[in-house]
């Protein structure tokens, strides 16, 4: 795979609950791409996941929603699976840092990353 995502930051929205494949998958591949990836949440600390109904492997959460800065992002992953879909989109944290990545990202020229990178 090119390196094509070098110095893009992607934040992955998962809370306790997540489908384990639909977070670590795309996390593996988009840090293969040379993006940098971030696993944001509604709490600091780990969250578990699942495979199906079993329980799976926790990952350790890089920000909380309430001390992530969106407009430091240049992607949002929300990984598939019931529980993590549904209980982020009812999060105001998760809503509000939605719509900030939104407005940043639509206000960049066509094709223009972030330029800082941490």
């Amino acid at each position: 795979m090119t390196k094509s995502l070098k110095g893009c930051k992607v934040a992955v929205f998962a809370v306790d609950g997540f489908e384990q494949a639909e977070l670590f998958e795309p996390k593996r591949a988009l840090a293969e791409a040379g993006a940098t990836v971030h696993v944001v949440s509604a709490k600091p600390g780990k969250i578990q996941g699942f495979k199906h109904v079993d329980k799976g492997d926790a990952v350790d959460v890089d920000a909380a929603f309430d001390k992530a800065s969106a407009d430091q992002y240049d992607a949002l992953v929300l990984p598939g699976g019931l529980v993590n879909s549904d209980a982020i989109r009812l999060l105001p944290q998760a809503q509000a840092f939605n719509r900030t990545l939104i407005a940043h990202l639509t206000k960049r020229k066509p094709g223009q990353q972030h330029s800082k990178q941490s």
